[in-house]
């Protein structure tokens, strides 16, 4: 993601690790905004799942259900690293979390978005 702005991506991801789901979203969002059109799928992903989190902290199971399944369907095409992060670890527990809500059961830990390695 050589076009994309790496400083605000990387705020992002820190706001979506520290559980900022709102605040995380808006910087992302700006990141999107300014993105290339090949990079603005992933970075929809990446801000749906923030988005679902903070529906799901403001009580909005229904919402947070809908937009993590949209993001699974934007993101789950791409490699595993893809834009400096690990993807599938993201999916694989965005994937629990679905189930859970979708279930009744109880939560697993929040997603947290991995840097992948650099190579």
């Amino acid at each position: 993601m050589p076009a994309v702005d790496r400083a605000g991506f990387g705020a992002g991801i820190r706001l979506f690790n520290q559980a900022e789901f709102f605040e995380a979203h808006e910087v992302l969002e700006d990141v999107w905004r300014a993105a290339p059109a090949l990079e603005k799928k992933f970075l929809q992903g990446v801000i749906q799942i923030a988005v679902a989190l903070h529906h799901h902290s403001t009580g909005n199971r229904i919402g947070a259900c809908s937009l993590l399944k949209r993001a699974t369907k934007n993101l789950r095409d791409y490699p595993a690293d893809y834009g400096g992060i690990r993807l599938d670890l993201l999916l694989a527990s965005v994937t629990q979390w679905q189930h859970a809500l979708e279930n009744g059961e109880p939560l697993p830990s929040l997603p947290r978005v991995a840097m992948a390695e650099v190579r």
